[in-house]
């Protein structure tokens, strides 16, 4: 079964901790071992895995990719204008895989699961696909 995640971005460049959702997923699909597939279908948003402790390690990872990939470049040629969302987008990746171990997903102490906006604000959705 395919689980989704309907997600809500506030800013362009968002960064959402989805790891309590793909949590509660997991605890329904009562697996004790296996893989937990977290996926973003979108071009301009991604999954990651960081730390979600101290609140200004997004804060810095989203003005880094900005840094990276200004949002406005005059050799662009994207009609759209939203290249840079499409770049941070690749960058980060469209997913993520975390092991499940003794029924729970195998994260460090300061991990967790992010939803990346690069595009927003705008609805989304994400997916999840638990592996026994």
């Amino acid at each position: 079964m395919i689980h989704e995640i309907r997600l809500q971005t506030k800013k362009r460049d968002d960064m959402l901790d989805i790891t309590a959702q793909v949590e509660k997923i997991l605890a329904q699909e009562n697996v004790q071992e296996g893989l937990a597939v977290v996926y973003s279908s979108h071009t301009t948003a991604g999954i990651t895995i960081n730390e979600n402790a101290d609140p200004d390690v997004q804060k810095d990872f989203l003005r880094r990719l900005d840094e990276i990939y200004p949002w406005n470049m005059s050799t662009d040629r994207h009609i759209e204008g939203n290249s840079a969302a499409h770049m941070k987008a690749s960058t980060v990746g469209a997913s993520q895989t975390v092991i499940i171990q003794n029924g729970k997903l195998l994260l460090g102490r300061w991990q967790g699961i992010y939803f990346c906006e690069f595009d927003g604000p705008r609805p989304r959705t994400c997916y999840v696909k638990i592996l026994k």
